[in-house]
């Protein structure tokens, strides 16, 4: 009697049920000339990876790709689990991270998107594709729905008499003079903190932190103390939107001490002396308004230094570290090579 083979691994899911929205510019981006959807996409990787890729794939763009949202619409894995699998969906071609510059209500910011490809994709195909993005996409502006304004006067209809005008009431004899009364007393309000005549690049970088993103808001003190820090950044070669980019990306979900996150950041990636200084863009050059991320720490930069998704520091292991596994999907998921040492045991006496 024949019988079917069902293979045991989960199917990927479906997202039929409503799933969160990202807020205006982040979340899922599909990349173009990806191939139709098939029953077998993502078959040659692992178990928990294949699942999360499918549910990925059914997603629409503009979903929320956060490892929360994720794990929250996902019940058989749990935070740390997504994000074990988005790394290695990054390091299978399948996905990257990168920080895009948008203006929100006049403000300029960098948002997270998460751009994916149903077919999987090679270093050097995603450099092409990123710097393309970036060349060819305007600073993206969002602007929210404009505030209903106030409400019209109507017109009298035709025929319509106009409104008689009321005479004013006469006026009152003026009253006899009075001694004045005492003018209440006004407390004395504390002088604002003046801003700094001329204030540095560094200061003004520092300064706009609170309004790009709203976890770090730094007082005009917390600016001062930090402003020699930043400002040993910009002597090192580097502009002030990629201090501020520096700065934002990666941020965990709480931040308790916005001076002190900031500061230990300023001193934990400070960036290497560049031998000279870079030379100003030419006019009508388009300003780099995307930048990849690595999957795993955040950590922003351009998309040839960043291979598989990953920084320099990600790809290393670490000292005492067991050896990592193979990246290759298909030599660890190499079936035929399994059911032969099936076949020798059970043939063995």
């Amino acid at each position: 009697m024949a019988s079917e083979n069902f293979s045991s691994a989960l199917r990927a899911p479906a997202s039929s049920r409503p799933y969160a929205k990202a807020n205006p510019g982040y979340g899922k981006r599909s990349t173009p000339d990806q191939h139709p959807s098939r029953a077998d996409d993502f078959m040659l990787l692992p178990e928990r990876e294949r699942y999360i890729a499918g549910f990925v794939d059914h997603l629409p763009d503009g979903a929320a790709m956060d490892i929360k949202s994720l794990a929250k619409n996902i019940p058989l894995y749990g935070q740390m689990a997504v994000g074990s699998a988005l790394r290695a969906l990054g390091v299978a071609g399948h996905l990257r991270h990168a920080q895009c510059r948008i203006e929100v209500r006049g403000q300029v910011r960098w948002v997270t998107r998460t751009f994916w490809s149903r077919t999987a994709r090679d270093n050097e195909w995603w450099g092409t594709f990123l710097d393309d993005e970036n060349s060819r996409a305007p600073q993206e502006a969002i602007v929210p729905p404009s505030p209903r304004g106030p409400a019209e006067v109507p017109a009298p209809r035709a025929g319509a008499q106009p409104p008689v005008p009321v005479p004013a009431p006469p006026a009152e004899p003026p009253a006899k003079p009075t001694s004045p009364a005492p003018a209440p007393a006004v407390p004395q309000q504390r002088n604002p903190e003046p801003a700094p005549a001329s204030p540095s690049p560094a200061y003004l970088a520092l300064a706009q932190l609170g309004r790009i993103e709203p976890r770090l808001p730094l007082s005009a003190t917390d600016c001062a103390v930090l402003e020699p820090l930043a400002a040993e950044w910009l002597t090192r070669g580097v502009d002030a939107d990629y201090l501020t980019h520096a700065l934002t990306s990666g941020l965990p979900a709480q931040v308790d001490s916005p001076i002190g996150f900031v500061r230990r950041r300023l001193n934990d990636k400070v960036p290497p002396h560049l031998p000279t200084a870079p030379a100003p863009a030419a006019p009508g050059t388009p300003v780099r308004r995307l930048m990849v991320e690595c999957t795993e720490c955040g950590t922003p930069g351009p998309p040839d230094a960043l291979p598989d998704g990953l920084c320099r520091t990600c790809r290393e292991p670490k000292p005492g570290a067991a050896p990592a596994a193979p990246a290759d999907p298909i030599v660890e998921r190499d079936i035929h090579a399994l059911v032969g040492n099936l076949r020798d045991l059970m043939r063995a006496p």
